[in-house]
């Protein structure tokens, strides 16, 4: 067994994990990454990245790479949902006035790089089968590259950056909270012949979503979305109800894909798990990304919160092993922001992506900013993370949709509770 002692361990080099080790290699700390796969490596995806989480590559100098792979820039959204609908885009933020959707073959290997280039060693190929305790405490973990030696690595810290299916969250016990049943499933696949399609995000009133964005290699990413108690028939004909879903939500649309559409790659299927919380920390080890928060993929939230999450815990590691406050202290303030922080995209998600009818109050002013451009791009930027919600939902904002729209005073709604 082997005794190298590093700074932080961190168990998964995607879209959480490799920024957090590139933060803190940057910082001068000793880094050690290792995951399963070797990059370039696919992963199932939304490829979305909102301008929040756009920010900060641009802030970490990686969004020029993001473009100059030939990653899209779309600068115009078409969302609908049941009958109301957005079309424009939020207004740029600090220069950034668009989104990209990379594939995640190319997000990943640009991420796992940076962090290699910071001073990270990252370990490719790597089966991670234990962690290692002493009296309670993470001390490192156990596991082998490809068909090697089982090998033992020692860390101050250890980050789960490993997903949905966390052997690290599994391993300290992280409890789950505020968990809320998973409304849906989804499947996607690449495209060509629908090269003017751009970014749409459309909900039809048959509980049934469908999204399209461009991504790199020329070709057009399309998913659909349907409630649970869809699936059985879905996976029947997956050809055939994938279709169904754009026939049904925006005929047009699906006149064009059934005419115009090539189909490049397999289908994607992922039946995700229910949304969740879990506890990101406890003595030597911490959590980021799907291993310590989900939500549904309806809204794309998951890489720009691991993007953000990555940069909180990243910067409250270095404050532990600065010495600046307690580590655990530290990682306390941690679990306690990325839940404050994420609680209304968290709401706003869980609720949307049930593909019902919305709430009277957030019917009322989704309508309210669909009846001019401002709220209607104010509304896009808050769902791209760069609007903060008291801008739309406090009383004073309020007021002003209301009457920017025209909306009679009987038709108003003030309380999302009423």
């Amino acid at each position: 067994m082997g005794d190298l002692v590093y700074d932080v361990i961190v168990v998964g080099a995607r879209c959480a994990g490799s920024p957090v080790a590139m933060l803190l290699a940057r910082q001068g700390h000793r880094v050690l990454v290792v995951d399963r796969a070797s990059f370039p490596s696919d992963s199932v995806s939304t490829h979305y990245i909102h301008q929040a989480g756009l920010l900060k590559l641009r802030e970490w100098g990686l969004l020029e790479e993001i473009v100059g792979a030939g990653t899209p820039a779309l600068r115009r959204m078409h969302y609908a949902y049941r009958g109301i609908e957005l079309n424009g885009f939020a207004e740029p933020v600090d220069g950034v006035d668009a989104v990209h959707c990379p594939r995640r073959t190319v997000l990943d290997e640009i991420l796992v790089n940076a962090a290699r280039r910071a001073g990270a060693e990252v370990l490719e190929g790597f089966t991670l089968t234990d962690l290692v305790f002493d009296g309670g405490r993470v001390v490192g973990v156990r596991g082998r590259e490809g068909d090697g030696p089982e090998r033992e690595f020692r860390s101050a810290v250890v980050v789960g950056a490993d997903g949905f299916h966390s052997t690290v969250a599994k391993r300290t016990g992280a409890e789950l909270y505020n968990v809320r049943p998973a409304a849906g499933f989804i499947y996607y696949s690449y495209y060509t012949g629908l090269d003017d399609w751009g970014l749409h995000h459309k909900t039809g009133m048959n509980e049934r979503w469908f999204g399209t964005w461009p991504t790199n290699d020329g070709l057009q990413m399309l998913a659909v979305i349907c409630t649970r108690r869809q699936l059985k028939e879905f996976r029947q004909d997956v050809e055939g109800r994938f279709q169904a879903v754009f026939d049904d939500v925006s005929p047009e649309m699906g006149l064009q894909l059934r005419d115009q559409g090539r189909r490049e790659e397999d289908f994607k299927p992922m039946r995700y798990p229910d949304n969740y919380y879990r506890r990101a920390y406890g003595p030597g080890w911490a959590l980021v990304g799907d291993a310590g928060y989900h939500k549904d993929p309806y809204t794309g939230w998951g890489i720009t919160d691991a993007f953000l999450h990555g940069q909180l815990l990243a910067d409250r590691i270095h404050q532990g092993l600065a010495g600046e406050r307690p580590m655990e202290e530290a990682l306390a303030e941690y679990n306690k922001l990325r839940d404050e922080e994420s609680g209304d995209v968290y709401d706003f998600t869980t609720t949307l992506g049930e593909l019902t009818e919305l709430p009277p109050f957030f019917r009322a002013t989704m309508a309210a900013m669909s009846a001019t451009q401002e709220w209607t791009d104010r509304m896009l930027g808050l769902i791209g993370g760069v609007v903060e919600g008291h801008e739309i939902y406090a009383p004073d904002a309020l007021e002003r949709l209301y009457d920017s729209a025209g909306v009679p005073q009987e038709q108003r709604i003030y309380d999302p509770a009423g």
